[in-house]
């Protein structure tokens, strides 16, 4: 096999451990992620042709795994953007303006605060990861932050994979709590 040639045949062995792990940590639900995996592995067949070999396979199947469970959480957003949310103001439940959409603000002028709100998110975040136990900061960073693989990751700091899931749970509960306390409350 040369750099830029697809070997599909080894997929299932060599990358679906790997992938679900990976979907299964952003996705919390085992059911999708294998679904997320097989769909990645059908992309990947249907687009080979594309495959230019300037990475390896593993990341480019990656590269079409994250994209899928982007798909994923916007199809999830979508439906829930599509129910009907009734709220009653007045006495009659088919009274004009009944319609939570009818009393939203203009979405427009949401948008002039978002650049800032962000940047403050994005400060807000390096505060909170600053803020946690320093090897379990670095193991946040290094696996959710930079994307390293869990075997660089414990070979580099000389831990186990269940010790480094252990640690990146526990950063991410810590910096809700942060982010709770320090973003969004009210």
């Amino acid at each position: 096999m040369t750099a830029n040639q697809l070997n599909p045949d080894s997929w299932v062995d060599l990358y679906a451990d790997y992938l679900f792990n990976y979907t299964v940590a952003r996705v919390s639900d085992a059911e999708i992620a294998k679904d997320l995996v097989q769909e990645t592995f059908l992309s990947g067949l249907k687009s080979a042709k594309n495959f230019k070999g300037t990475a390896s396979e593993r990341t480019w199947l990656i590269a079409i795994l994250k994209r899928k469970v982007i798909d994923h959480y916007r199809k999830i957003n979508s439906k829930k953007g599509k129910a009907e949310v009734r709220m009653n103001y007045s006495g009659q439940s088919d009274a004009e303006g009944d319609w939570l959409e009818e009393r939203v603000a203009d979405p427009i002028s949401t948008l002039e605060n978002d650049a800032i709100e962000n940047e403050e998110l994005g400060l807000a975040i390096q505060e909170c990861i600053s803020l946690l136990p320093k090897k379990q900061s670095a193991v946040f960073v290094m696996k959710t932050i930079r994307g390293l693989s869990t075997e660089d990751i414990c070979n580099e700091l000389g831990i186990n994979p269940s010790n480094l899931w252990v640690m990146v749970h526990r950063a991410r509960t810590n910096l809700m709590g942060c982010l709770n306390e320090n973003w969004f409350k009210s």
